[in-house]
C-alpha cells in the first residue's frame, strides 16, 4: 500500500535528517490518520486510491501555496513548497495518456458519459485526470 511506502520513507527521511521531506511526510500522515479514523467508523478500510486522493489534494494545496508565495515576493518559500510537491508526485500512480484513456473507453460497450465516467471512476480513480476523460470523450 501507497500508505507503508509513505511511512517507510518518513522513517528514511528522520534518518537522513530531511526536514523538508519530514514535514510534508508529518502532514499527509496527519491526513491519511484522519481519514483512516472516518474509515474506520464507517466500517470500511482506506485504499490506494483514498491514499492518491490526498496526495492529489496535499500537491493541489501545495501548488497554490508555491504561486502565493511567488505573487508575495518570497522565493524561498515557494520552492520549498515546490520541493514538498516533488517529495509527494513519486508515491503517485503513473497518469494514463490521452491515447490511453481513448483505447479504454473504445472497449467499452457503452460511451455514454454517465457509463464512462463511472467505469473511470471505479476502476482508475487517481491514475487518470478526470477532465482528460471527458475531453477525449468530447473527441470521439
Amino acid at each position: 500500500m501507497i500508505y507503508d511506502e509513505i511511512k517507510k520513507a518518513n522513517v528514511e527521511a528522520m534518518k537522513e535528517k530531511n526536514a523538508l521531506a519530514r514535514g510534508i511526510y508529518s502532514v499527509v500522515m496527519n491526513k491519511l490518520m484522519l481519514e483512516v479514523i472516518r474509515k474506520r467508523e464507517k466500517g470500511e478500510e482506506l485504499t490506494d486510491p483514498d491514499t492518491v486522493n490526498i496526495l492529489q489534494k496535499t500537491i493541489k494545496e501545495l501548488g497554490e501555496e508555491a504561486e502565493n508565495y511567488t505573487k508575495a515576493g518570497n522565493s524561498e518559500a515557494a520552492e520549498n513548497s515546490r520541493g514538498q510537491i516533488a517529495v509527494l508526485e513519486k508515491f503517485l500512480p503513473k497518469m494514463l495518456s490521452a491515447e490511453e484513456i481513448k483505447a479504454i473507453i473504445l472497449t467499452l460497450p457503452d460511451h455514454s458519459v454517465p457509463t464512462v465516467m463511472k467505469h473511470f471512476k471505479a476502476n482508475y480513480n487517481g491514475a487518470c485526470d478526470m477532465r482528460l476523460v471527458q475531453e477525449v470523450l468530447r473527441t470521439l
